[in-house]
Parts: C-alpha cells; structure tokens; sequence
C-alpha cells in the first residue's frame, strides 16, 4: 500500500498542472477543475491498490475527472446547450489518450494571475493547482499559518469562479497587467523545485525544469521586458549546479563542496545570455536579474575561495534595496561572512533574529550555526544547528543538520 500511494503522489506531482489546465479548458472553471482532479486522486488511492497502477496515469486520472464532472453537471440537472456540448466532447475522449497540451498550463497561470485577485491569492492558487503543493508547502514559503493559505484558495476560486474569469491566454494589451504575479509564480515554483520545503527529496529536477520551460515561454511572449529575461537567467544558471547539489544517495552538498566540473556549462551559457539581453534592453536591472547576477558570479568562479564575494555582497545589496526581504538580508550575511569574515555576519543575523521576521524557519539558525562554527563556539553552533533541524520540514536537509551536528559532537 504505502508503495502504490507513494506512486500516485508521484504521479499527482508530475501530471496535477496538465491535468487541471486540460479540465480547466473544458470546463471553464479553474476551481471546478482542481476539484475534480482531486476526486480523481482520491479514486486513484483506493482504486489503483486493488487493480494496479494503470499503463497511462495521467489519462486515468484525466478521464475519471470527467466522467465526474458529468456526472455532476447531471445530478444537477444542468444540461443546458453548453453542458451539452462539453459532455459529449469530454464523452468521445478515450482515457488511453494523453495528450498534454503545454500551452495550456501557461494559460493556467495566466488565468490564476488575473487581475481581479490580490497578489497574495494568485501566488497561493497558482503555486497550489500549478504546482501541486499543499496548503503547508505553501504556508511554509511564506511563513503564513495554513489557514491563512487555505482562505487565500478559497477566496480566489470563489472570486474567479463570480468573475467569469475565461481560462485563455489574455490579450497581448493584458499581458503586462499580469506579468508580475505570473513571474512571481514562476519563480517560487522553481524554487520549490531547487530546494523542497517538504518531502524526502532535498530537489525536485521536475517541478524547476516545468518553471524554467514556462519562464522560456513567457520570453517568446514579452522578449523586450527585462525581468523576464533576467528570471530565465536565473534559473538556468542555479539549474546548471543540480548534477552537482547531491551525492548519488540525494543527501545535499553545500555550494563550497561541489563539484564545479560537474556544471551544466551549457546552461551556465544560456543564463549568461539572458542575463546580457536584459541589459541590452536597457532599462537596468530588477531583482531577477540582480539574482541572476549573484549566480553567474558563482557560475564564473573557479572555487568557492576565488568567487568575487565582495561583488556578491554589493549585488544583494542592491536588491534588498529593491525588493527588501529578510530572506535576502539572511543571504547577503552568509555574503559578508565570506567576504569580510564570520563576526560581522553574525551581527547582521542577530539583528535579523530580533526583528522576528523569520521566526519559524529553519534557514536562520543553519545560517547562525555556520557562523559560529567559523569562530569556533562548537558548543553554540551545535545547538543552533539542531534547532534549524527540528525547524526544517525536509527530511534530506533535516538528516544534512543532524549528522552535522553529531560530528561536532564527537569532535
């Protein structure tokens, strides 16, 4: 059972986008269509047990979806012309048929992203029914309680589903009216994708390489806006080091002990390129591409010991002047302590650890610990680094913590 179960999670996580986008188009209704594909899961998980996984998983869940959705329109007993219409096209669909359409999960996240909907709402729907992450997943990217993601979903399908949002592509006038919050999208989904919040897998190859193919896509869409090309830059350049971030067992490496021969040099290329249009375009940098930046100065570096730090602890400068976060304050310390030593960093995380906008994360006290480690209070280190492992919510980065801190231990 837990063999089956982990397989329909597995296949939910690769094909939940395709499947949502393809019941979204047909029915019209976003929300309607994520209810349904979870239907679909839920038949799945106590079907697929007895009868085995089927040879096609995704038109499975796909047609099951459907036939519920029929089902449905018929208990309640609107069949009017529109219903009509659908059902037969949905009816004449053979389940042996899976035919992904990839233009339809971009107009996915084009519809999650409209205008009508807060910021807040349209990364939280488009991260949950585009990336298949939970309500906690989420919640833990942005240190929110899960019921205040869960409002979020609601609320957003709700109101989508009151302003007969169209699942289309929007004009190419509307375009830029959504570009933010499409963007924002995109990069939490890669994000997710580079460093898991949760799960046994410290990556998830698939979920970065679906953002990096819908970032692609949006720069066929708008080629002469900067931060689209600079996103891209971005992720192909933090994509080049996945063949080097774990040991064949999955278990982490840091970015100081990677293999740097390992690196994608083709993407390192790629990102490079992206980042020289942005600022052939000129109209300057903005965070994506201030992060891309930061990146292509580790893509460039022959060591960990012969990267510009200096440069790295300007870039974030400027970016936390640009789109302040206590994520990037966090970083640009790890920055400072490479560049100018571990003690001035450590102010700059205390200051951060008193302002208690990371409360609840792992990432501060694995970056205190660190710190502390350099300046030789083991004894400190250690329990910092065992509270990060009790706050981290994957299980590859939890057991990195842990083993980390029982070699101090033995030390």
């Amino acid at each position: 059972m837990d063999g089956i179960t982990a397989r329909v999670d597995a296949v939910w996580r690769i094909e939940s986008a395709r499947i949502v986008a393809t019941l979204a188009k047909v029915t019209g209704d976003v929300g309607f269509a994520e209810d349904l594909a979870q239907d679909a899961l839920v038949q799945a998980l106590r079907q697929w047990p007895r009868d085995g996984v089927p040879d096609n998983p995704g038109a499975w869940l796909t047609a099951v979806a459907k036939r519920r959705a029929i089902d449905q329109w018929r208990r309640g007993e609107r069949l009017d012309d529109r219903y009509r219409a659908v059902a037969m096209t949905l009816e004449e669909t053979s389940e042996d048929v899976w035919q992904p359409i990839d233009d339809d999960v971009l107009r996915l996240v084009f519809t999650a992203c409209h205008p009508v909907l807060s910021r807040e709402a349209q990364v939280a729907l488009t991260l949950r029914i585009v990336a298949g992450l939970s309500t906690e997943e989420i919640a833990r990217m942005y240190f929110v309680p899960v019921a205040t993601v869960q409002q979020r979903i609601v609320r957003a399908k709700k109101t989508i589903a009151a302003a007969h949002v169209p699942f289309e592509t929007p004009e190419p006038s509307e375009w830029k009216a959504r570009l933010d919050g499409v963007l924002s999208v995109v990069y939490l989904v890669f994000t997710e994708g580079y460093a898991a919040t949760s799960g046994s897998e410290w990556m998830r190859a698939d979920l970065a390489n679906e953002a990096l193919r819908l970032g692609r896509m949006v720069t066929g869409l708008l080629p002469r806006e900067p931060e689209v090309h600079g996103l891209v830059a971005l992720m192909e350049l933090q994509a080049a080091r996945f063949a080097a971030r774990t040991h064949s067992d999955g278990t982490p490496i840091p970015l100081t002990e990677q293999d740097r021969t390992r690196w994608n040099r083709a993407q390192i290329t790629r990102g490079r390129a992206a980042l020289a249009r942005v600022d052939a375009l000129g109209r300057g940098r903005g965070p994506y591409a201030l992060q891309a930046a930061i990146a292509e100065c580790h893509a460039i570096a022959p060591s960990a010991e012969e990267t510009d730090w200096v440069q790295i602890v300007l870039l974030y400068e400027a970016l936390g002047r640009l789109a302040p976060n206590p994520v990037v304050e966090l970083n640009r310390a790890a920055a400072v302590a490479m560049a100018t030593g571990p003690a001035t960093a450590l102010q700059l995380v205390d200051r951060l650890a008193e302002q208690g906008d990371l409360r609840g994360s792992h990432l501060l006290p694995s970056v205190r610990g660190e710190l502390l480690l350099r300046l030789g209070r083991t004894h400190e280190a250690a329990s910092e680094l065992r509270r990060a492992a009790a706050l981290a919510g994957n299980e590859r980065e939890r057991d990195f913590l842990l083993e980390k801190v029982g070699r101090l231990e033995v030390e």
